[in-house]
């Protein structure tokens, strides 16, 4: 893996990895509210393995292959393509509520992108979030390392939020998370270059079932 941006597409990365981007990440707990109350999840050890489990076989296998597909599109401008994985990126999601996080933040990130004057790319239409990222990380002239990089960021700054709140963790614990999962990063994306097309896809199943719980769950603080 090898980062190497100008100043100018390191602070561009920045801030399209901020958790102050205004593309509602933070409303989503992506199943882990209802992992919570159900009692899967109940402390730091149980918020670790959820989150290395989804780094490992969810963005590693979707999510990150899919930007780096995205983002080559976009290198040759070749929109069908681009098109493509974005409809695939949203077949991916096994609830709901999943494409509904996906779409959500895709679509807020498109209108941010508008009003700063950065041409969509993909015509009117739902729009995940891995494609929504692909085009402002390729506007920005950030490379493919950077670009999965802010995407991992994104999704675990979310996710340890929503934990710290949820199970619940100290800020202390928190941080401790990060670094740990940090250190699984580099192989997730490693994983994401050795994929071919038809290898790309996850299955979750208790993600997905948390996921389609929550939306009933009795009380909640997330989306559904």
């Amino acid at each position: 893996m090898s980062i190497t941006t100008t100043d100018a597409a390191l602070l561009r990365l920045l801030q399209l990895s901020s958790a102050s981007l205004p593309v509602g990440g933070y409303a989503f707990s992506q199943g882990l509210e209802y992992a919570i109350d159900t009692g899967w999840v109940k402390n730091l050890d149980d918020t670790r393995d959820w989150f290395s489990l989804q780094l490992i076989d969810s963005l590693a296998q979707v999510d990150c292959p899919i930007l780096l597909r995205c983002h080559r599109a976009l290198q040759q401008s070749d929109v069908e393509q681009l098109q493509y994985w974005n409809h695939y990126a949203l077949a991916c999601r096994e609830t709901r509520e999943l494409r509904l996080t996906d779409t959500a933040t895709g679509n807020a990130l498109i209108r941010l992108l508008v009003q700063l004057q950065i041409e969509p790319v993909l015509p009117r239409q739902e729009t995940s979030f891995v494609a929504a990222f692909a085009i402002a990380a390729n506007y920005w002239q950030l490379n493919e390392d950077a670009a999965m990089l802010g995407l991992v960021w994104t999704w675990l700054e979310n996710q340890v939020a929503a934990a710290t709140k949820l199970v619940p963790l100290g800020q202390t614990q928190a941080q401790q998370l990060i670094g740990e999962i940090q250190q699984q990063v580099p192989a997730a994306i490693r994983r994401a270059y050795q994929l071919d097309d038809g290898e790309l896809g996850a299955g979750l199943p208790a993600l997905a079932i948390a996921s389609a719980k929550h939306e009933h769950q009795y009380s909640r603080l997330f989306r559904s």
